[in-house]
C-alpha cells in the first residue's frame, strides 16, 4: 500500500530544531536528512553557526526550513546576542538570558520573565531575525518559537501571530489539523536514558500504530563529539549523547523500513496549508 495505510494516508513531518547553534547540530541535521527520515529543520539566526547552516541548507534545497525565533541563549559555555539594539533583552554582558522562566537551579535574574523586556524591542528583534533568514534562505516556510517564549505573556503570543500574518509565514504553533508525535522515547541520564537502538525500536512501533492524519515529531540532532559534549546547562549536561541518539533513531534501518512498509509520506511544513493570514 504505497501512500496509503490500513486506515488512510499518514503524512509525517520529522523536524530537527536549532540549526545555527552548533557545528555538530548543523552536520547531524543534514545527515538525518540525507540518510534518514528528517524532512524539516529550522535556524536560530543569532546562533554562532548560522552562516554554516545557510551554506548546508543551500546545498540541500529539498530540505524544508523555518525560522526558530529566539530570545534566549541557554548553554553555559557558548552564547549569542540579539541582532538589534535590545537592552531589555540581554544580561549585563550583552547576551540573551539563558531561560524564559525562572528556575531554582539557575541564578536570580537569569530569565526573560525577571527581565520584563519591552515589547517594542521583542518585535524589532523577531522581525530582524526573519529578515536576515529570508535574505539567505528565501524558501523559509514556517516560524516556530525557541523554548516557547511567547507563552510568557499573552501580548507576546499576539505579537508573534501578528508577525506571522504580516510576513505571510505560517506560525507552527498556530497550525491546525496537525498532531504532535511526542513521548516516543525516554530522554534522561543514567539508567533512564534510551539509547539509539531502543529509540529506533520505540519509534518504529509507534509508526506502526499511526492512524490517518498529519503528524509532526520535533527533536534535536547532534553529534557525539568534543564540541557537542561541551554543550550543556544545569539539568541538561548530556546533550551530545541525547541528540546523537535522536540521529541514530531517525537514520535506523528499522525506522526506514517501517516508513516504507506503511507508505508513510514524509513531508515538510511547506507541504501544509498556509495559515499565516487566517
Amino acid at each position: 500500500m504505497h501512500g496509503q495505510t490500513r486506515t488512510g494516508t499518514v503524512r509525517l513531518i520529522i523536524q530537527g530544531d536549532d540549526m545555527g547553534a552548533a557545528h555538530g547540530i548543523n552536520t547531524a541535521t543534514i545527515r538525518a536528512y540525507k540518510e534518514g527520515i528528517l524532512r524539516s529543520t529550522n535556524v536560530i539566526v543569532p546562533g554562532p553557526w548560522f552562516l554554516e547552516a545557510v551554506q548546508l541548507l543551500n546545498e540541500n534545497p529539498g530540505l524544508d526550513v523555518g525560522v526558530h525565533l529566539c530570545l534566549t541563549s541557554e548553554w553555559e559555555r557558548v552564547k549569542w546576542r540579539p541582532l538589534t539594539a535590545a537592552p531589555s533583552l540581554v544580561d549585563a554582558d550583552g547576551y540573551f538570558f539563558p531561560m524564559v522562566w525562572p528556575r531554582k537551579d539557575f541564578p536570580a535574574g537569569a530569565s526573560l520573565k525577571e527581565a520584563s523586556p519591552r515589547i517594542e524591542e521583542v518585535e524589532s528583534e523577531l522581525r530582524r531575525q526573519i529578515e536576515v533568514a529570508r535574505k539567505y534562505l528565501p524558501r523559509i516556510s514556517y516560524l516556530s518559537a525557541h523554548m516557547g517564549f511567547p507563552a510568557l505573556k499573552p501580548e507576546w503570543q499576539e505579537l508573534v501571530k501578528r508577525i506571522a500574518s504580516a510576513t505571510g509565514i505560517p506560525l507552527m504553533e498556530s497550525q491546525t489539523g496537525v498532531n504532535y508525535l511526542s513521548g516516543v522515547w525516554r530522554a534522561g541520564a543514567g539508567a533512564n536514558f534510551d539509547q539509539g537502538p531502543l529509540r529506533a525500536a520505540k519509534l518504529a512501533a509507534r509508526l506502526e500504530k499511526l492512524q490517518a492524519g498529519t503528524y509532526v515529531m520535533v527533536e534535536h540532532c547532534g553529534t557525539n563529539d568534543p564540541e557537542m559534549q561541551a554543550l550543556g546547562h544545569r539539568g541538561y549536561n548530556y546533550v551530545a549523547a541525547d541528540r546523537s541518539a535522536v540521529v541514530e533513531a531517525w537514520t535506523s534501518p528499522r525506522v526506514l523500513d517501517a516508513v516504507k512498509r506503511r507508505g508513510i509520506q514524509l513531508i515538510g511544513h511547506a507541504d501544509l496549508p498556509n495559515t499565516a493570514k487566517q
